[in-house]
């Protein structure tokens, strides 16, 4: 009796890959979030907002404070306050409201969670020792998905034909990139 092996190849790449989907959508969006921090935050949704006090030459009290929090909405927000030399720092819940004490001018900046990209930025940093475990388990899978995946196509699209050229090609970008920039 003889073992059909590119049955189980077969059946071992699709159960993996529908295994690992949410996992591979997890690195996907992470990924392509951690590739542009340059651009944006992916973690936090940032928002700033200028305001106009009658603040100017003036340490306010509390009372003052929140009367100008109340003419912003953000009243109900208040934690804290400080002067750190000739500004006044008030911190509020997700943010902070800064006023220079010499012109009166402010302004309050909140952030707030971005949905999805936090979640995933998470995950993709893992957190804890059994999520590092699973995502060892999924690299190790990854593996298992690119030998198992070139070897399914047979014919003009398998391995000896066409498909030795496009892996050729995707071992060719990345030598690129290191002899160009890493090996300089």
């Amino acid at each position: 009796m003889s073992i059909n092996w590119r049955r189980w190849n077969r059946a071992i790449h699709r159960d993996l890959g529908y295994f690992f989907f949410a996992m591979t959508l997890i690195y996907a969006i992470s990924g392509i979030a951690l590739n542009h921090l340059d651009d944006w935050d992916p973690n936090y949704i940032i928002t700033t907002k200028k305001i106009t006090t009658n603040l100017k030459g003036q340490h306010p009290g509390k009372k003052k404070i929140l009367e100008i929090l109340a003419k912003y909405g953000e009243k109900e927000n208040y934690k804290k306050h400080y002067f750190p030399g000739n500004y006044l720092k008030i911190f509020i819940k997700n943010g902070t409201v800064t006023i220079d004490l010499n012109t009166g001018e402010g302004i309050i900046e909140k952030t707030k969670r971005r949905p999805v990209f936090a979640e995933t930025d998470y995950l993709h940093y893992n957190p804890v020792k059994y999520w590092t475990w699973f995502s060892d388990f999924y690299a190790v899978s990854l593996i298992i998905l690119a030998i198992s995946g070139i070897i399914i196509p047979r014919g003009k699209t398998g391995l000896s034909k066409r498909g030795i050229w496009f892996i050729v090609a995707g071992f060719i970008i990345p030598l690129i990139i290191l002899f160009v920039y890493f090996y300089k």
